[in-house]
């Protein structure tokens, strides 16, 4: 499952569609007040590609532009805040939010964890590395990602979640540089975001199949909520 969690079950997707451009939305606004130029503002221009590639509405992602850049006279103020916990069955989860209402995000996130465990800070971080995670496919026939990621600087290699997808880990300060070296190693980069790697993931073998459905339910339970980002989860593969 990777270090991100995303939900596997076409009906899953199919449904978290209108979740996804709302979370798009937010890391669009946030890039944005950087400049509403994607050819200037690199972490924008990322961002939309993500958008484009999921079908975002235009009008909506053109919205979220002007949103972020205060180009419509509205005020765009978001908090980021971390939760750390555990799902059920003791796996360990790092859940990132965007809210622009911290004491109703703190009470939904009590509320989601009571099928879990909600840690206090530094509970569970220590079992995570955070590192920057860059998704790229090759642009080029025969490019190999093993020597992409020396030349580029890359920390290491991983498959991602869609064939043909490599995920480079960098260390967090290197995102920015190592994404825009892998272009010239033969890859079009696709998404790149800091995030949490666990450092010991539970096999999903060990869970019986009820205890995953558990684990997987509650997982999709925070992907769910409208202040959540990204869901980190410890489980591996």
């Amino acid at each position: 499952m990777g270090a991100q969690w995303k939900a596997k079950h076409k009906d899953l997707a199919a449904n978290a569609k209108g979740r996804l451009f709302g979370k798009l939305s937010k890391d669009i606004m946030i890039a944005a007040r950087h400049g509403a130029d994607p050819a200037a503002n690199s972490r924008l221009r990322l961002v939309v590609e993500q958008a484009r590639k999921v079908s975002m509405p235009k009008d909506t992602l053109d919205r979220a532009i002007k949103k972020g850049a205060g180009l419509t006279g509205e005020a765009v103020h978001f908090e980021h805040v971390v939760y750390e916990g555990f799902a059920p069955h003791r796996v360990p989860v790092m859940v990132e939010c965007l809210t622009d209402n911290v004491n109703r995000a703190a009470s939904e996130m009590r509320v989601l964890f009571r099928k879990g465990q909600l840690g206090t800070s530094g509970s569970v971080a220590w079992d995570f590395d955070h590192v920057g995670m860059i998704e790229a496919e090759p642009a080029t026939p025969g490019a190999d990602p093993e020597v992409a990621a020396i030349e580029a600087g890359a920390q290491d290699v991983e498959p991602g979640e869609d064939e043909g997808v490599t995920v480079f880990l960098t260390d967090p300060t290197d995102l920015d540089l190592v994404s825009r070296a892998l272009p010239a190693q033969g890859f079009t980069v696709l998404s790149a975001k800091l995030g949490y790697k666990p450092k010991n993931p539970v096999d999903p073998a060990s869970l019986s199949a009820e205890a995953l459905e558990e684990v997987e339910a509650f997982l999709a339970a925070l992907d769910a909520n409208e202040d959540v980002q990204n869901v980190f989860a410890g489980l591996a593969g």
